[in-house]
């Protein structure tokens, strides 16, 4: 119950800075481009070993992720094409910030585990929407899952702002690919396999 209305206040906040941001002109699709290139400036930040300002500039990043949503909600300009266009540069995203840190553990001899994490993160991640993706083709509603993206995001923000993004990055590798899993049982449950 608390729950509920927790998340039916943040939805109604989000309508309204929506409707406050669509007065700017600025369209979802711009938003979510602009997030991209935000997203693409924290790798590069990350590569150079800045992990702070890496933190600093994802939560930016962050905000473009959760107002073009809201933005296209607020101004009725939600299109299939908007979605499909979000969900494809969240992946990019996801990849440039991670691909910023295999950069900077390359040039610091890290060694291999971080290099390893690095790929279980891109992989678990991509995975636990293609999943979801797969599903919502074939008729399931797939909501669910432990870890989505802003879960995602949340942990390698505090992971780089606390100049740890390895302990972010083990937790994102166990995290993402069990919830690869979990999405996975529910899909073989929701469909009566």
């Amino acid at each position: 119950m608390l729950s509920s209305l927790v998340a039916d206040r943040v939805r109604l906040r989000l309508q309204r800075v929506g409707e406050l941001v669509g007065r700017t002109g600025l369209t979802p699709n711009q938003l979510t481009v602009i997030g991209l290139f935000l997203n693409g400036l924290v790798g590069w930040v990350a590569a150079e070993g800045a992990f702070r300002w890496a933190g600093g500039l994802l939560l930016l990043a962050g905000i473009f992720d959760i107002l073009d949503g809201a933005v296209a909600r607020a101004t009725g300009r939600v299109t299939r094409f908007g979605g499909i266009l979000d969900s494809v540069l969240d992946r990019y995203a996801e990849a440039l910030v991670i691909g910023g840190l295999l950069v900077w553990f390359t040039r610091s001899s890290a060694g291999t585990v971080p290099v390893l994490l690095c790929y279980a993160v891109i992989v678990g991640s991509i995975l636990v929407s293609y999943v979801r993706a797969r599903a919502e083709g074939a008729g399931l509603q797939l909501t669910q899952g432990f870890f989505a993206r802003p879960e995602r995001i949340i942990v390698l923000t505090l992971g780089l702002l606390a100049e740890r993004p390895i302990w972010a990055l083990w937790l994102l590798a166990v995290a993402t690919n069990l919830t690869v899993l979990q999405r996975l049982w529910l899909v073989r449950r929701a469909s009566g396999a």
